[in-house]
């Protein structure tokens, strides 16, 4: 799935498979025709609350032959009755929409950053590491709508990421971030924070891993103060997708997600 993922321009983490896969071993679905692979599709639960769908990839040659439907119909069974979100390409809104009943809420902008940010790090941060994993599962439900214990886990602590935060005076988590090595550069994501100040220590910290990068951040459109961080770190708009729902799930803090996690995972 991710080889595909990157034929399509997509750019996943390097590490990405086996993280997505021991979320949920079987949220992942395959299609073959005369024994070769011919399209993908995940579905993937957080518990009862919440499952996203990511990796719809039908192989180039075999498109308008009814895989796709085939795939999302085995895909949605799996989820059925739990709000389901998945970032759709531009250009086949109108077929989620029309095929599947999913709605568009917001479109996630990809920024890239080629050279340095324009701004300096803290050394106010902390590991992520040494925030207590509770503290991090209740202030990540603020942002993301469902509890992800089992994903944040391994997402946190994968190899050659970074994970950073940023406490209160009296040691209240107020932000968190991940950033990965990628096909092509690095990912920050997720990016959340009780503050814009607060997002761009994160965000300049963990530029720092990053090295020379490319840089490349998913920004939720109508976060007006995350929009204006990304441009005004530098960064320029490449790629977009629209966040779309079937049966909406209960509301979060989109002020405070300055960085989506993944366009596969929500």
């Amino acid at each position: 799935m991710c080889r595909w993922a990157a034929d399509e321009g997509w750019n996943p983490g390097i590490h990405d498979a086996e993280i997505f896969l021991g979320s949920d071993p079987g949220g992942f679905f395959g299609v073959d025709v005369n024994g070769d692979l011919a399209g993908t599709i995940s579905a993937v639960r957080y518990g009862n609350e919440f499952a996203f769908v990511g990796f719809f990839i039908v192989r180039p040659d075999l498109r308008g032959h009814l895989l796709g439907p085939c795939l999302a119909k085995a895909a949605l069974k799996r989820i059925a009755g739990l709000p389901t979100g998945i970032d759709g390409v531009l250009e086949n809104v109108g077929k989620y929409k029309r095929l599947y009943g999913f709605k568009e809420a917001w479109q996630n902008i990809r920024y890239q950053l080629s050279g340095p940010p324009a701004g300096t790090a803290a050394d106010t941060l902390v590991p992520l590491a040494s925030i207590p994993f509770d503290a991090l599962l209740a202030f990540d439900r603020r942002y993301f709508p469902a509890e992800r214990g089992q994903f944040l886990k391994l997402w946190i602590s994968q190899r050659s990421a970074h994970a950073l935060a940023a406490t209160s005076a009296d040691g209240q988590l107020e932000g968190y971030g991940v950033i990965r090595p990628c096909l092509s550069g690095w990912k920050i994501g997720p990016l959340f924070a009780a503050s814009p100040p607060v997002a761009e220590m994160i965000f300049l910290g963990l530029c720092t891993a990053a090295g020379n990068g490319p840089v490349f951040l998913d920004v939720p459109e109508p976060n007006f103060a995350a929009v204006s961080l990304a441009q005004s770190m530098g960064m320029e708009p490449v790629f977009a997708t629209a966040r779309m729902f079937r049966d909406s799930p209960g509301s979060i803090d989109l002020g405070g997600v300055f960085g989506i996690t993944t366009f596969e995972l929500g």
